[in-house]
């Protein structure tokens, strides 16, 4: 029931979409072969606790899959100017891509931003050590 509660904001091609994990959308169409897995840009994270934004997402991804490239339902765009005579009717149908949430959270991630926290502290104990150093003499 804790990855059902957990949701993320996630920005594809300029729109931001609220998603949750198995869950299928439609996008406008992104340049990933069908089949193939992406990372979407994550603006929120959201779930159990408060939500997470910025630098707290460090870390965290959530990964969609193309599910098909696919052209949406046609629109028609008429104009008409009154005792002019002008007309006119022009349609299209947008490109889309059908893609599914696989994953939301940070495994793959969670290890490299551990070792940055290794290596900042031991450079955080030089420090301490050369200024300590300059004190003494």
């Amino acid at each position: 029931m804790a990855e059902n509660s957990t949701y993320a904001v996630i920005a594809v091609g300029g729109k931001q979409y609220r998603v949750r994990e198995g869950e299928r959308l439609l996008v406008d169409r992104v340049s990933v072969d069908e089949g193939k897995t992406f990372h979407p840009d994550l603006l929120l994270l959201g779930g159990d606790g408060g939500p997470k934004l910025g630098d707290k997402l460090e870390g965290a991804q959530v990964t969609a899959k193309v599910s098909a490239h696919v052209l949406g339902e046609k629109v028609i765009v008429g104009k008409h100017k009154r005792r002019t005579g002008y007309r006119r009717r022009n349609g299209h149908r947008s490109r889309l891509t059908q893609i599914e949430i696989q994953s939301i959270g940070s495994k793959q991630a969670s290890r490299s931003s551990t070792a940055k926290k290794t290596t900042s502290s031991s450079g955080a104990k030089k420090r301490t050590t050369t200024t300590t150093k300059k004190k003494a003499d």
